[in-house]
């Protein structure tokens, strides 16, 4: 593997547990896809720092198992702001 996708594998699982980033956010940040991101933190990363890797994975399950809620609220306020 690529000494810059190691480096950017690490950064990106750093970047996903101090500020509890998802997916999406994340690739928006490092200008990269969401396939990029996911596949750096579950693939890649687990061959370079597995500890890091789990930590990671961590904060990516609690988002996703938060996504409904942040789609319903997205969904309220997109309703709220056209005045039906």
């Amino acid at each position: 593997m690529k000494d810059y996708i190691e480096e950017r594998a690490i950064e990106i699982a750093s970047y996903i547990i101090e500020k509890k980033a998802t997916v999406r956010q994340t690739a928006k940040k490092f200008g990269i896809s969401k396939s990029t991101v996911h596949k750096d933190v579950t693939d890649r990363l687990i061959q370079i720092n597995p500890d890091l890797a789990a930590r990671a994975r961590k904060v990516l399950d609690v988002n996703k198992s938060e996504r409904h809620i942040r789609g319903g609220l997205a969904t309220r306020e997109k309703y709220r702001h056209q005045g039906n």
